[in-house]
């Protein structure tokens, strides 16, 4: 078994864990290259489809390039998709910095839809590497009924014995991906032919790394042009990931805040 054969291997039994263990589930699509891969894992755990319903809690913000992307995907991978919407910038927080204000919407959409909808859990394809706070994380996310985060109080997971059995009310975020990194991603979608958004590839010596609403997310400078370019740049490159996020250049406490209250 090679590297990506046993990431594979960790993901989908954290899937197919996670829907024996857990009643009403959902996987939050945002799009991008992370969660296109985690959709494709799910299908390989459950024979080919997926049987729980992707949520796209849509700002109306994205690229179009993502929404076109959503629209021929959803028919061809043959998922099940709900849309939910956000409420507007106005009814957010005015504590917060512009753009962590604005990328709070998706949080109170996704709160709304978890009520709405009764979801018991949730599927992110977030990862450790992402960010500091990402790096906090369990696979098995105990969560309020309100979706608040406490960093403090995460249950242990040890020697690959995972916690799925929380009090009545408690929401769970489940992370198949946490223990991917960025190149992994790309190795990964690179062996599987995984469908990727072009905004991803460089054009006029820039590309995005990390896609997010089209207003607070910004290119680097890349000339990397295909899959094989990413992989070979991402070995020597000291940018992060996320430095085309607006938000992860405000205030410090920032996306901390926006994380403990329920922001993937």
């Amino acid at each position: 078994m090679n590297a990506l054969d046993a990431l594979e291997s960790q993901s989908i039994y954290i899937f197919r864990e996670a829907f024996n263990r857990i009643g009403k589930l959902a996987m939050l699509w945002s799009l991008g290259k992370d969660s296109n891969v985690m959709i494709w894992l799910a299908r390989k755990a459950f024979l080919g489809h997926v049987p729980f319903p992707l949520l796209h809690i849509d700002t109306g913000k994205k690229f179009p390039e993502m929404y076109e992307f959503r629209d021929r995907y959803e028919k061809e991978w043959a998922v099940t998709l709900i849309r939910g919407t956000c409420p507007p910038v106005e009814e957010m927080d005015p504590s917060l910095p512009p753009a962590a204000r604005s990328a709070a919407r998706k949080t109170a959409g996704l709160k709304r839809m978890v009520e709405e909808r009764g979801f018991e859990g949730l599927f992110a394809g977030i990862r450790r590497d992402e960010e500091g706070t990402r790096a906090k994380e369990r696979y098995f996310s105990p969560r309020g009924i309100d979706g608040k985060w406490d960093v403090r109080d995460q249950p242990p997971e040890f020697w690959g014995q995972f916690n799925t059995d929380f009090p009545p009310g408690t929401h769970i975020r489940v992370h198949p991906l946490l223990h991917w990194t960025e190149i992994d991603i790309w190795r990964y979608t690179e062996r599987e032919n995984i469908p990727t958004i072009p905004l991803y590839f460089s054009k006029n010596g820039k590309r995005y790394r990390s896609l997010g609403d089209k207003d607070i997310t910004f290119p680097v400078d890349s000339k990397a042009s295909s899959i094989a370019e990413i992989i070979q740049e991402l070995q020597t490159t000291k940018v992060a990931e996320r430095a085309g996020r607006a938000m992860d250049h405000e205030a410090e406490d920032a996306f901390e805040r926006l994380r403990a209250d329920g922001y993937l």
